[in-house]
């Protein structure tokens, strides 16, 4: 079943030639400063980006109850989402006006579950970042104690355009 909807959601987005024309720390800016739309997902599952400089990254959330698995814990998808998000957006501010990237692989370890509703942090920290492949490590820790829920890592394949 399609959403009627998507086909705005899609136009909304930034187009190639709005990502190529910048590097991938100031197209991060501008997703921060709502010059560029950011990515529909983050909507959909409560999270925004909120800090971003040179090899790292932070988006805040809280999971709601849409995001419960049967068990009535937050989804293991939700976790990997937000760390994904996170963790791929710290290689993005290394790359280079011209190219783009997209991940490769990622792994999520998940420490304790998080609360419906808790608000936490995900930060990606970029570990490397060459020509073709940029590797970072995230972690989701509660805003309020700073306890640890999970932690990650990827690898992502920078591409020229």
């Amino acid at each position: 079943m399609t959403n009627p909807n998507s086909e705005s959601i899609v136009n909304a987005l930034p187009t190639q030639q709005q990502l190529l024309s910048m590097s991938g720390l100031e197209f991060m800016q501008s997703i921060l400063n709502g010059d560029l739309k950011g990515p529909p997902i983050a909507n959909t599952l409560n999270f925004d980006l909120t800090r971003v400089e040179k090899g790292k990254v932070v988006f805040e959330g809280a999971p709601q109850s849409s995001a419960m698995n049967p068990m009535r814990t937050v989804h293991g998808g939700w976790y990997g989402t937000i760390l994904d998000s996170c963790m791929a957006c710290a290689v993005m501010t290394m790359v280079p006006q011209g190219s783009y990237y997209t991940t490769l692989e990622f792994k999520v370890n998940i420490i304790r579950p998080i609360p419906i509703g808790r608000r936490v942090a995900a930060t990606g920290i970029i570990q490397h970042a060459g020509r073709s492949t940029g590797i970072s490590n995230g972690e989701i820790r509660d805003l309020e104690t700073e306890r640890l829920y999970a932690t990650g890592s990827t690898t992502c394949i920078i591409m020229q355009a």
